[in-house]
C-alpha cells in the first residue's frame, strides 16, 4: 500500500480522512519481493549542483534519454518536500539478469543543447536515480583542470552507467552505479567521431549505454539501512566526536554547578537576613532593607502585551514537545536513511497535532493573568509562527518556481499542507485554548500586589536588557556549538546524521544551561529592586536564536560553497526561521524556570 499526492487509496477516502492520509504518508515503504526476471523498475529524479544541496531540477530538463511519454510516481508528502519528482526511465532491469552495454538510446544534441549540458557539469551537476526506494547517485559528467601555462580545461559526458545492484533472496539490499571502467566522451567543439560522438552540421550524435551486475548479500533487508549508511556518494565529513561532545559536557557541568552553588549560597545569606524579623505577613515586610525582598509588592505585577507573552509561552511549548517528540521517533529508529522526506512529514504531522498544546498553555496562562480577549490570544497564538512561516515559504517557493526547481511545491501538496492546518492545527489550537481556559486556576501570588507601582533605581550598565541578552544567549549557545556545526552540515549538506543519543543529551543540556542562566539573570534583576523581569526573562534566554542565526551567517560564508539566489534565499529564510523556533522554545523555558524560581524565594519568606 503507498500513500501518494495524486491519488489516494480508496480505503482511506472512505473511512479514515487527513489523519489517516497523513500518517500512512509518514510509514510509506514495504519490502517488495521480485521473481527472477521480474522487471525492477528504475526511477529518474533530480538533478543538480553540488554545493547547493536545496537547489535541484528535474532530471529530464537535461538534454538525456525519455520516454516518448513520461509518467510520474506518486510521491509521499515527505518526498515532495525533499524536491523529489519521480519519473520511470528508458533504463531496463530485471531481477538477477546481468546486462552488458546495453543501447539505451542515440541522441542528436544541437548546439545549445551541448552548452546546456557544458554548464552542468562544469557547475559540478549530480543526478539522483531511485531504484526501491534505495537512492543513486553520479555526477553527469566530467571536469578536469590541469596546467598554469598552457592551461587545460576538459569537460567530458559520462555516456556508460554501470549499475551495480545486491540482492537477497528476492528483494534488492543496495545499488549504485560507477563509471570507473568507461571513458567520457568530450563536449568541446570541433570533437570528431569519438566513442559513439559525431559531429555534423552544428549538432552532436550521442549514444548512452548502461550495463547491469548483480551480487548476493548476505544482510537481510530489515538491515539494510545499514548499507546505505556506511555507502555513501559523497565525501564523508562527520565522524564521531567524542571528544568535544566530552568537553562541551565537562564544560556545562561546571558552569551549572558553578551557577547552582553560587546562587545557593547567596540565597541562604538573603534567607537569613531577611528572617531575622517575624512579622505578621508579607506586606508588612520591613521597607528599610534593599534587594529583591523590598519589591514583594510589585514582582508579581502582571505585565504588559500580556496576550503576545502568553502566545510566546505557548508557541514554545508547543515546539519543545515538537523537537522532543522527532528525537524519541528517531532514536525508536523510525526514520531510516532510504525513507525520503520522513523528518519532513513527521514535523508536519507533529507539528498540527502538538497545536493543542500551545493553545492549552497560552490561554490557560492568559486567563490566569486577567486577560479577557482570550478569542484573540488563541488567533495570536496560532498565527504566531504560522504567519511568518508562510510568509518565508512564499519566497522561497517563488524563487523555485521563477527558476524551475523541483523545490518548489506542486498545487496538491500546498492544499494538502494548508488542509492539514486548517483542518487539524487550527481546530486544535482553539480546542487547546477552551480547555485551558476553562480549566485554569488562580496565579497562586505568594504576595499581594499594591495599587501604585514602586519606582524602579537607575540600574548599572551590566543589568541593562542588551547585557542580559548577550549572557543569556551566548552561553546556551556555546553549549550546542559542536552539535550545531554538524546539524548544518545535515540540513544543508550531504551527510546523514545518526547520532540521535548524542542529539538528545545535547538538546537536555541546551534546556538546563537555558533554565539555570535564566534563574541567575533574573535573581541579579531582582537584587537590583527591578521587578520588570517577565519580558526580560524571556528575551533573555530566546535571544539565542540570534546567536543561531549569527552563526548561520558563519557557516554560509566559511563553512560551505553555496551559492546563487536559489539557495541563499532558501538558506537565510529558513535559518530565520529556524532562529525564531529556538528563541521561542528557549524563551517558554526560561520563563517557567524564572516563575518557578521566584515563587519559591518568595514563598519562604517567614510569615507568621
Amino acid at each position: 500500500m503507498r500513500c501518494g499526492i495524486g491519488h489516494l487509496p480508496g480505503g482511506c477516502q472512505r473511512t479514515m480522512g487527513l489523519h489517516c492520509v497523513l500518517i500512512l504518508c509518514l510509514f510509506s515503504g514495504w519490502a517488495v519481493g521480485y521473481k527472477q526476471g521480474d522487471n525492477v523498475t528504475l526511477y529518474v529524479n533530480k538533478v543538480g549542483p553540488y554545493h547547493n544541496p536545496q537547489e535541484t531540477y528535474h532530471y529530464y530538463t537535461l538534454p538525456v534519454c525519455r520516454p516518448e511519454k513520461v509518467h510520474h510516481k506518486s510521491l509521499s508528502l515527505g518526498e515532495v518536500l525533499d524536491g523529489d519528482r519521480m519519473a520511470e526511465s528508458l533504463y531496463y532491469i530485471r531481477f538477477r539478469e546481468n546486462v552488458e552495454k546495453k543501447p539505451l538510446c542515440t541522441l542528436t544534441l544541437s548546439e545549445i543543447q551541448v552548452d546546456e549540458l557544458r554548464e552542468a557539469i562544469e557547475e559540478l551537476f549530480y543526478f539522483e536515480f531511485v531504484l526501491d526506494d534505495i537512492p543513486i547517485l553520479g555526477f553527469v559528467g566530467y571536469i578536469e583542470e590541469s596546467g598554469f601555462l598552457p592551461h587545460s580545461h576538459k569537460v567530458g559526458l559520462w555516456t556508460h552507467l554501470d549499475f551495480n545492484i545486491e540482492y537477497n533472496g528476492d528483494t534488492v539490499i543496495f545499488a549504485n552505479v560507477s563509471v570507473k571502467e568507461v571513458k567520457p566522451v568530450p563536449l568541446e567543439e570541433g570533437v570528431g567521431s569519438v566513442g559513439g560522438v559525431g559531429v555534423g552540421g552544428g549538432s552532436l550524435v550521442v549514444t548512452h549505454t548502461y550495463s547491469v551486475r548483480w551480487f548476493e548479500s548476505p544482510l537481510p533487508h530489515s538491515r539494510r539501512a545499514e548499507r546505505l549508511r556506511d555507502y555513501s556518494f559523497f565525501p564523508k565529513t562527520l565522524e564521531i566526536h567524542w571528544l568535544s561532545i566530552i568537553n562541551s559536557l565537562v564544560l556545562v557541568v561546571l558552569l551549572l554547578g558553578f551557577v547552582i552553588i553560587i546562587l545557593m549560597r547567596v540565597l541562604k545569606n538573603d534567607f537569613a537576613r531577611y528572617n531575622v524579623e517575624e512579622e505578621g505577613g508579607c506586606d508588612d515586610l520591613d521597607q528599610g532593607d534593599n534587594g529583591w525582598k523590598i519589591i514583594h509588592t510589585d514582582v508579581f505585577r502582571f505585565p504588559p502585551y500580556k496576550s503576545l507573552l502568553c502566545a510566546v509561552l505557548g508557541v514554545g511549548a508547543q515546539f519543545l514537545t515538537l523537537a522532543t517528540g522527532i528525537i524519541l521517533m528517531a532514536l525508536l529508529g523510525m526514520f531510516n536513511v532510504h525513507r525520503h522526506g520522513a523528518i519532513n512529514s513527521a514535523a508536519i504531522v507533529l507539528y498540527a497535532l502538538t497545536s493543542c498544546v500551545s493553545g492549552y498553555v497560552s490561554c490557560s496562562f492568559y486567563t490566569q493573568i486577567n486577560g479577557q480577549r482570550w478569542v484573540w490570544n488563541i488567533i495570536l497564538t496560532s498565527s504566531l509562527f504560522s504567519a511568518p512561516l508562510f510568509l518565508t515559504w512564499s519566497v522561497v517557493n517563488s524563487i523555485h518556481w521563477w527558476s524551475g526547481s523541483t523545490q518548489a511545491l506542486p498545487a496538491t501538496t500546498v492544499l494538502l499542507i494548508l488542509g492539514a492546518w486548517v483542518l487539524v492545527g487550527f481546530p486544535l489550537t482553539v480546542i487547546g485554548g477552551i480547555v485551558g481556559k476553562n480549566r485554569a486556576g488562580s496565579f497562586q501570588a505568594p504576595c499581594r500586589t499594591r495599587n501604585i507601582a514602586r519606582q524602579i533605581p537607575t540600574q548599572p550598565w551590566y543589568k541593562h536588557t542588551a547585557v542580559h541578552m548577550a549572557i543569556g544567549g551566548f552561553l546556551p549557545f556555546s553549549a550546542i556549538s559542536v552539535e550545531l556545526y554538524y546539524i548544518f552540515a545535515t540540513v544543508w549538506g550531504r551527510e546523514h546524521y545518526t547520532l540521535y543519543g548524542i542529539l538528545l543529551c545535547v538538546f537536555a543540556i541546551l534546556l538546563s544551561v537555558g533554565a539555570c542562566i535564566s534563574v541567575a539573570l533574573t535573581y541579579f534583576l531582582l537584587s537590583g529592586e527591578d521587578h520588570r523581569w517577565w519580558w526580560r526573562s524571556v528575551l533573555s534566554t530566546g535571544s539565542t536564536g540570534l546567536f543561531i542565526f549569527v552563526y548561520s551567517v558563519f557557516y554560509y560564508r566559511n563553512r560551505s560553497s553555496m551559492s546563487g539566489l536559489v539557495q541563499s534565499t532558501e538558506f537565510f529564510g529558513y535559518s530565520l526561521l529556524t532562529a525564531l523556533v529556538f528563541s521561542l522554545m528557549l524563551g517558554s523555558v526560561s520563563f517557567w524556570a524564572s516563575l518557578a524560581f521566584i515563587r519559591y524565594i518568595y514563598r519562604s519568606l517567614k510569615m507568621d
